[in-house]
């Protein structure tokens, strides 16, 4: 079971339904289009997971409380052929047990609210969280998972595409599970700019210096744990932690090279 993923900024979280609602029936058409192999496996047994946890977010931005708490529900399926994680939901073209290879859609950007920003900040333009669609290929081995993921900014908020790669493992005793993780994200100029430039015009109204941002790469380390309790609950727990680049961190909207998040939350197995 993979744990809720974390965003930059927890408040772009207040889209969670309405867009977890338009994954699954993208998902769900997925499912029965020409895409799949006509031998892909499902499995049948496949539980649905729903419960709530509780996150707090330490942002990047320079705000007057950079840290945001808030319960937020989960939902976590897969069946070899469809699955959600969290805020994620997708589609396999091929999932053989060694190779996965599947489409996505999940919640991403960050989200910059000027009215709970210091100082000149509060005069720049809001930054909006949005949705990204793309495509995830994962290779399992005896020694863990990489996984490697591209996607693109599907409401054109900043219009901008990101990457991903991912080493992941897997350690279980008892009922306890736990999925240590360490890679790299990479943002790319369009993206960076909307949420973290500041325009000629933003910087004239508002006296912040103007910035104009380039792509970037950015390291981070997550660690997550379930337990079950019995076989109907389970807890799980998850502390990530996302390192910001000059690119991203000489912005005058940002105050802190370090991104993290911690969850911890409750599920029902149905």
């Amino acid at each position: 079971m993979f744990t809720l993923a974390a965003l930059h900024h927890i408040s772009t979280r207040t889209m969670f339904n309405a867009l977890t609602a338009t994954a699954l029936l993208s998902v769900a058409s997925l499912s029965n289009a020409a895409l799949f192999e006509d031998d892909l496996p499902t499995d049948k047994d496949a539980v649905l997971s729903v419960g709530v946890n509780v996150m707090a977010v330490k942002s990047a931005y320079d705000l007057e409380d950079n840290t945001e708490v808030n319960v937020l529900p989960g939902a976590f399926y897969d069946n070899n052929r469809v699955y959600i994680r969290g805020a994620q939901a997708g589609a396999y073209v091929l999932n053989d047990g060694v190779n996965q290879l599947s489409a996505y859609v999940k919640l991403a950007g960050s989200e910059f609210d000027p009215d709970d920003a210091n100082g000149d900040l509060s005069g720049l333009d809001e930054r909006k969280s949005s949705a990204e669609a793309g495509l995830s290929y994962q290779r399992n081995t005896s020694l863990g998972a990489i996984r490697a993921q591209i996607g693109t900014d599907v409401l054109d908020r900043s219009g901008g595409n990101t990457a991903r790669l991912t080493y992941l493992a897997r350690i279980t005793k008892g009922n306890l599970t736990v999925y240590p993780s360490i890679g790299f994200e990479y943002y790319d100029a369009d993206y960076n700019e909307y949420y973290y430039g500041v325009s000629d015009e933003e910087s004239a109204e508002t006296g912040v210096a103007a910035y104009q941002s380039d792509s970037s790469l950015n390291p981070y380390v997550s660690i997550s744990a379930n337990y079950d309790f019995n076989d109907k609950w389970a807890g799980f727990f998850n502390q990530s932690l996302s390192y910001l680049p000059n690119e991203q961190y000489d912005s005058p909207m940002v105050d802190s090279r370090v991104e993290g998040a911690t969850t911890l939350g409750l599920l029902y197995k149905f």
